[in-house]
């Protein structure tokens, strides 16, 4: 407040030249932040972990060089990396929008729905597992499992840029469910926070929520959600063809600033602010608004870019003299056949706000979460094993939300085999249990045998005609040739590998920087420092001090459960990217591989899941 104080009374702020400590500590920081980077990303897909350690080291957990060498004030230097970071977070959910495919985001929307929903419902379930490992309250074990059921959607964005699967459907599959995750974390945020502070108020009392408390941020990023796309149809569309016409008729001199591509970076600039600013005064989430500005930039430019394909005549209906008479009635629209490409919403990121995101938001971003880790406090005995048992768990809720993704490969055609049929005897003649093994088996021999004959039926026709055309000498050149066979109906092509169901699995894994806010607003209302079953005695001490005094000691010791939560947290951050860094290595592997024609073309890695 002092140096508040000072700062609005002074008239301008004074120009200090940094000494040569500040300059090689932020200079450091920077380059080791990026080095890392890079080191890490080239080898494993999973820079941002690294980025996480420097942010331990640097930072207030670790040496402490930011907050001794550059401020006066005690980690001022931290909370401006803060906020840059979480502008670079809000620019990172932004290009996940622009560079999401808006056909696969509807084709893919219910299982989003459902990989997300599993992705809440595991973890909240078994984070009540901390009541016998701790002896947590059933408030406690709410609030650690609304602090471990969201997912990081920076590091989200940040494994599938790195990995080239952003416009996938599956990283549409991905980054849909993570944001899912996310707005029922931030919704999370308001309930423990009104938690705490009713169970601060009521002392042993029955804690009630005022339900506007719960549904004023669900009811407000429902709407965004349903408005955006309203607004898309209903007001962009006739806005497009309004500008389509001006564009005909030759009216460009007012739309000409809107043309160029500074024109495109205000809109665009203007469309983020503007529903970022208005989620966060609605009470929604901030990144949600972030996320919607880059789909409706998306959506904007297949529109405009369909329309004006559309437009274009087809080749073969266009003669020479239709050509000649409509280049001469309108040159406009023959010179601009299709909208520049560097207007578009991935081409204005990449040229104004890649860079600076890229060197140096996103790693700020990251290191802040370093900053927020206790490091120091973490290693006491029985936080450390129950803080892992607690971690394999959270994974495990997390790892079940690739079982959407696994697909049988299902049998097609009668000629199933003779091993089908004697795997139907048996399960008809088995228990429940086997028939159910036995079935599965029976669907993986019909799908091989299937392969099997499919592909020598291939190899059969290119055999006969060689031979033919081989033999000059055929007693009736001039009959026609025997009759293919008729082609058989192939099925779709499928995964033959659990690399999708991996893919996304270890993604949902990290929680980030979410998970550490709910759990710090969690520590911070006194929901994890308060005692289940406090004694008389403890009643009495804690009656004897002062609320500032119990301020103080919560402040000096963090609880157990509040460590606990945090080495999950921690941990699955830094394994769920290693892991999908990992896989995504072996993919790219194998993907290089099939082209290169060391394997059939048969043999898809990611199947369906990678278009």
């Amino acid at each position: 407040m002092a140096v508040a104080e000072d700062v609005r009374a002074a008239a301008s702020l004074p120009y200090h030249e940094p000494n040569i400590a500040q300059i090689l500590v932020m200079a450091s920081f920077l380059i080791v932040l990026n080095g890392v980077n890079s080191i890490i990303d080239r080898i494993l897909y999973c820079g941002l972990v690294g980025q996480v350690l420097i942010g331990i080291a640097w930072g207030t957990p670790g040496a402490q060089w930011l907050a001794s060498t550059l401020s006066s004030s005690t980690a001022a230097f931290e909370h401006v990396v803060v906020q840059l970071g979480y502008l670079g977070l809000i620019l990172l959910v932004y290009e996940g929008g622009v560079s999401t495919s808006i056909a696969s985001l509807k084709a893919n929307l219910p299982l989003a729905i459902a990989v997300a929903a599993t992705g809440i419902a595991a973890p909240m379930g078994l984070s009540f597992v901390l009541g016998p490992l701790v002896g947590a309250t059933a408030l406690q074990c709410f609030a650690a499992g609304a602090a471990l059921c969201s997912t990081s959607l920076g590091t989200t964005f940040t494994v599938l840029s790195t990995s080239g699967l952003s416009a996938t459907r599956l990283g549409s599959v991905l980054s849909t469910a993570a944001m899912m995750d996310d707005v029922v974390g931030l919704v999370m945020v308001q309930i423990v926070s009104s938690l705490g502070s009713v169970a601060g108020e009521g002392a042993g009392s029955s804690v009630s929520i005022e339900p506007v408390t719960v549904l004023r941020p669900v009811l407000v990023s429902v709407a965004f959600a349903v408005v955006i796309p309203l607004t898309n149809r209903f007001l962009l569309r006739p806005a497009m063809r309004y500008l389509d016409d001006k564009e005909e008729e030759k009216t460009r001199a007012v739309l000409g600033v809107l043309a160029t591509r500074e024109g495109a970076l205000m809109i665009h600039t203007a469309l983020l602010l503007g529903l970022v600013a208005a989620a966060a005064y609605a009470g929604a989430s901030v990144l949600l608004a972030a996320y919607l500005a880059g789909i409706m930039v998306c959506w904007w430019d297949a529109e405009r870019e369909t329309r004006q394909r559309a437009r274009l005549p087809s080749p073969e209906a266009v003669t020479p003299t239709d050509a000649d008479r409509q280049e001469a009635a309108s040159p406009v629209a023959t010179n601009m056949p299709c909208r520049k490409s560097e207007h578009t919403g991935v081409a204005i990121y990449e040229h104004y706000y890649e860079a600076a995101v890229g060197r140096i938001l996103k790693p700020f971003f990251f290191a802040s979460i370093g900053f927020s880790i206790p490091i120091t406090k973490m290693f006491s005995g029985p936080v450390v094993w129950k803080g892992l048992i607690y971690t394999a768990l959270m994974i495990l809720g997390k790892v079940l939300c690739g079982l959407w993704l696994i697909r049988l490969p299902a049998a097609r055609g009668s000629s199933s085999g003779a091993g089908s049929r004697k795997l139907s005897k048996l399960s008809s003649a088995g228990g429940g249990v086997r028939s159910f093994f036995t079935t599965r088996l029976g669907k993986v021999a019909a799908a091989i045998s299937s392969r099997g004959k499919t592909s020598k039926m291939t190899t059969a026709p290119t055999a006969a005609t060689t031979t033919t055309t081989a033999s000059p000498s055929s007693p009736n050149p001039s009959s026609p040739p025997p009759p293919a066979p008729p082609a058989q109906h192939q099925p779709v092509v499928k995964p033959v590998s659990l690399y999708p169901a991996g893919i996304i699995s270890c993604a949902m894994v990290a929680r980030g920087e979410i998970g550490f806010l709910i759990s710090a607003v969690a520590e911070s209302k006194g929901i994890f420092s308060s005692s289940p079953s406090p004694s008389a005695a403890g009643q009495s001490v804690s009656s004897s001090l002062s609320d500032e005094q119990q301020q103080q000691q919560q402040q000096q010791q963090p609880s157990d459960i509040f460590l606990i939560a945090t080495w999950a947290i921690v941990l699955c951050t830094i394994i769920g990217p290693f892991a999908v860094g990992v896989l995504v290595r072996r993919v790219k592997k194998l993907e290089a591989q099939r082209r290169g024609g060391h394997a059939s073309d048969e043999d898809h890695v990611l199947g369906a899941w990678g278009v």
